[in-house]
């Protein structure tokens, strides 16, 4: 705080005044705004920009005006990834190994993000941004998310002055759980009167811009957008599915080949690269080191298999998913709208990414209530078959097949959980600043992670993080600046990365990647056990050609690396539970148990 440079006399006449110190702070004059948008579950190979299938002209008109990077990665799960993204540390190191709902009492595992680990919203707010999270934030633990909690861990708890959405991982999209600021509100309206929870986030975003600037245009803000599409449930108007009608009836594994020729067409991944295959370890008939089985949700039908109702039936989930996805992209596109006609757009530097790659946890038959998966309980061609016409209304809670979580995650293996593939970590990331960054459409492909965006973010500000922020010694940020790549695609990018995922382990280094398979919530345990393999990304993305035994040392070495950084950032213990174990555990409540 600057110092009082007035003076006092006994009279107030003679004395002179200094403001300088009691004024708030002042973000340097014609510092952009930051717009963070984060997708929930929407894979490498789903929207337009990157190849895939899903109309979205907003995030076109994005990516024109800036860069892609192709080789960006999360963390393969939502809560861990968004506490990166906020704050340029690790999940573990922010305490978030896990959703918040799965967290322990572990060093890395609690679900709450220290206070050390300073967000930048916080650092924003301190230097004059105005600042505002709209949509998804999922960073405070279930006992701290009622009425009654301490809201510390609440967005208005961690920088930001406005918020606007849902403290969860998921919310029904026509009835959704709202908060707003630090209260719970209804919805403003109905399905019946044509509401949908994407049209009112983007009108709170926009309301919440438009009412600052009314007042001081010159000051800039911060807003993390994170509309919680495409994760389940896949809700949207029928005419906006329908647009998909017949778009997606050849099926989930011939649409890949497509995506793919899209992709290569793009610049955003080789020529030569071939797509990973079906079930590429013999899912379901693998087994863990004591004969444990594959998990049941966690592998895809071919196409070929299903009779013609079951491709029915899977191709109507598609094109639900879809059409939540434009719906949601088109809201996106009336905020840029507003920002463009306002005069902001220009100056402000916009962030997309996704949170993980596309979702699995529909299982191989898809599901009409996503809330059979978190109890192991499959779902049946029988019992949704009947239910087609309602999928992505009010009476569903649906989520489509593991076969389009593949497909959406074209041209890579698995999906969301699976930390240890390119299914699972590789995401969309596009950067715009078109006041500030030459580029126009263009491609990188340094590797990057979700570590790295807030102190590229901080270089683009020319902000210094502080040393203590709000009273707290801030802890070192892991991630690297890559906003010098923006102009220089020759650039290296990031040489290491640490992961590890409900059970699942990988380390990335220098272009190799080192992963166990181990799938997340097998409750296989016996890690000593683990097969671990071994791939060149530089020539093998898709991850087919398994190098352990041809370059065993190689493999020690990055098994070395992994328990190193394991240790630097309270990655251990390891916990592959299933989900109906991990939610069963004794954990905080907020309150005494009540019986009425």
């Amino acid at each position: 705080m600057a110092q009082w440079s007035g003076r006092v006399a006994t009279d107030i006449r003679d004395s002179e005044p200094d403001w300088g110190p009691f004024l708030a702070p002042a973000a340097p004059a014609g510092a952009p705004n930051v717009l963070m948008i984060v997708w929930d579950d929407v894979g490498y190979g789903a929207l337009e920009p990157f190849g895939g299938p899903i109309e979205t002209p907003a995030m076109r008109r994005i990516a024109d005006s800036g860069v892609r990077y192709s080789n960006f990665h999360t963390t393969a799960l939502c809560s861990p990834t968004r506490s990166s993204l906020l704050n340029g540390r690790n999940a573990t190191s922010n305490n978030m190994a896990c959703i918040t709902e799965a967290s322990a009492g572990f060093p890395g595992f609690s679900g709450r993000v220290p206070f050390e680990n300073g967000m930048i919203s916080e650092v924003l707010n301190a230097r004059g941004w105005n600042t505002y999270a709209v949509g998804k934030w999922h960073l405070t633990p279930s006992d701290e998310s009622d009425a009654s909690s301490w809201k510390g861990r609440w967005p208005l708890g961690r920088g930001f002055e406005r918020f606007y959405g849902f403290l969860g991982g998921e919310t029904n999209q026509w009835y959704p759980d709202l908060v707003y600021d630090n209260h719970t509100v209804e919805p403003p309206a109905t399905p019946e009167q044509g509401y949908h929870l994407s049209a009112d986030l983007a009108d709170k975003a926009i309301r919440f811009v438009r009412d600052a600037k009314a007042v001081a245009p010159q000051k800039p803000w911060f807003m993390y957008f994170c509309p919680g599409c495409g994760h389940a449930p896949h809700h949207v108007f029928k005419d906006w599915a329908d647009r998909y009608r017949g778009r997606f009836d050849e099926g989930y594994q011939a649409i890949r080949v497509g995506i793919l020729a899209n992709q290569k067409r793009m610049g955003l991944l080789p020529q030569d690269l071939e797509l990973s295959p079906i079930n590429p370890h013999g899912e379901p008939d693998i087994t863990g080191p004591d004969g444990r089985a594959w998990p049941a949700l966690d592998f895809v039908r071919p196409w070929d298999s299903l009779t013609d109702d079951e491709r029915r039936l899977f191709v109507r989930m598609a094109e639900v998913y879809a059409g939540f996805v434009s719906y949601t992209d088109e809201q996106i596109g009336r905020l840029l709208d507003y920002l463009a006609e306002s005069g902001q757009l220009d100056n402000t530097i916009i962030v997309v990414v996704s949170d993980n790659g596309a979702s699995g946890e529909g299982g191989p038959n898809g599901s009409f209530n996503e809330n059979k998966f978190f109890n192991n309980v499959p779902d049946t061609i029988e019992a949704n078959l009947p239910r087609i016409d309602d999928l992505g209304g009010p009476s569903a809670y649906n989520h489509y097949n593991t076969g389009w979580a593949w497909a959406f995650d074209t041209p890579f293996p698995y999906w969301k959980r699976f930390a240890g593939y390119e299914g699972g970590v590789a995401d969309p990331l596009i950067v715009s600043w078109p006041a500030g960054i030459a580029a126009r459409g263009e491609v990188r492909d340094q590797y990057v992670h979700a570590v790295d965006i807030v102190p590229t973010l901080y270089e683009l500000l020319d902000v210094d993080p502080p040393a203590v922020l709000n009273g707290w010694t801030q802890s070192q940020i892991e991630g690297h600046s890559f906003a010098a790549s923006i102009s220089d695609p020759q650039l290296p990018g990031r040489a290491t990365q640490f992961y590890s995922m409900l059970g699942m382990r990988a380390l990335y280094h220098q272009g190799w990647l080192a992963t166990t398979l181990h799938p997340p919530l097998s409750g296989w345990s016996n890690f000593d056990k683990d097969r671990w393999e071994l791939y060149d990304l530089r020539t093998d993305r898709t991850q087919l050609h398994d190098l352990a035994d041809e370059k065993p040392e190689l493999l020690e070495e990055l098994k070395g690396l992994w328990f190193y950084y394991a240790g630097v950032y309270k990655g251990l213990p390891l916990d592959d539970r299933t989900a109906l174990e991990i939610m069963a555990s004794p954990r905080p409540e907020p309150g005494e148990p009540r019986s009425h």
